[in-house]
């Protein structure tokens, strides 16, 4: 699939809401739209159990050089911390805002992503992927994803998007820091609702988090402790988000999609088994979750095939591909994206 097109205007143009109905009854008979509490149950105490024993070692490791391996898990563990919240975000868990908002706001302060700047952000992703204009997901000063993108960055953005695919990965190292931030500066700016809850949920873990590398550790290893555990978060979640959408088709300006068309052109799936369901947070299923945004992150395997199927019968393209294929495509849509540049310099 080329890189940086766009979706045909007679694409564009189809508008088979009851297409959208169709699908929804039938995955709605199969049971697939229920809520899945014992899941999250089981899920939720596994990670509360990995996180109770990376402390425990951090602890009793104490100021060694060997607490890089126990970053690694802390990575590890912080990212499926973040699945859950972005499951919460979506209400996959409980049916109520209030109870998916405790999960959430919980998750968020573990990982030091402000749950309630991340949803807002997350959901003008979800009513408008890959659209230039209004996907805060493609709108990053430092990459482009288009080539009309790749003409308006100036200065050092415009050296680091000429050369982003080589610089893609090695940026992943700062997205979990970027996120924090982000949240911070949203607090800062005012712009989050009840500001001294949230406050307190970024400040005071990122304050118990930062005494406890610096009381165990001495302050090189602190340093380093805290660079390998945020850097591998970052990658880690980077990796997560990038297969789903870099290098599917751009919505142009102006283009209007239903519902049906807009998820399925711009998505893509990730194959393989129950082990790439674990390690991606079920996002490898981006067809079926952009989809039914709510719909509970173990049902996701089972609707694949039938959503698969549905389009296949209405002639809508549905792109999957193995892990590997899928940064091969992210990395050649950012090269090309780039293009431009490279032949201005």
């Amino acid at each position: 699939m080329t890189t940086t097109h766009t979706i045909p205007t007679s694409t564009a143009e189809r508008q088979p809401g009851s297409d959208f109905a169709r699908l929804t009854k039938e995955l709605k008979a199969a049971g697939l739209l229920d809520r899945r509490r014992g899941y999250y149950l089981l899920r939720m105490s596994i990670n509360a159990l990995a996180l109770a024993a990376i402390a425990v070692a951090f602890v009793w490791v104490g100021d060694s050089w060997w607490q890089v391996i126990t970053a690694v898990a802390l990575a590890v563990a912080s990212t499926q911390l973040a699945f859950i919240g972005h499951d919460a975000g979506h209400r996959q868990i409980f049916r109520s805002h209030r109870n998916n908002n405790v999960v959430g706001h919980l998750h968020g302060s573990l990982t030091g992503i402000s749950y309630q700047w991340w949803v807002a952000k997350h959901n003008r992703h979800h009513a408008n992927p890959n659209h230039e204009d209004q996907d805060p997901d493609i709108e990053i000063h430092a990459l482009a994803f288009s080539r009309a993108q790749a003409e308006t960055k100036r200065g050092v953005y415009r050296w680091i998007t000429r050369n982003q695919a080589f610089l893609f990965f090695p940026l992943l190292l700062a997205e979990a820091a970027v996120l924090r931030i982000s949240g911070l500066v949203a607090l800062c700016r005012k712009e989050l609702r009840n500001p001294w809850r949230e406050a307190a949920l970024q400040l005071l873990p990122l304050a118990a988090y930062l005494a406890a590398a610096f009381i165990v550790l001495s302050p090189v290893k602190a340093l380093v402790f805290i660079a390998v555990h945020q850097g591998l978060m970052g990658v880690y979640l980077g990796c997560s988000f990038a297969p789903n959408h870099k290098g599917m088709p751009i919505i142009a300006e102006g283009q209007r999609l239903d519902h049906l068309h807009k998820q399925v052109l711009t998505s893509r799936n990730v194959t393989g088994g129950l082990w790439v369901d674990a390690l991606l947070g079920g996002l490898n299923h981006q067809i079926e979750h952009h989809l039914y945004p709510h719909m509970p992150r173990p049902n996701l395997r089972r609707a694949q095939p039938v959503v698969e199927d549905f389009c296949a019968r209405h002639g809508i393209p549905y792109s999957k591909t193995t892990m590997v294929r899928s940064y091969a495509e992210v990395l050649r849509h950012l090269h090309d994206a780039g293009a431009p540049l490279r032949r201005a310099s």
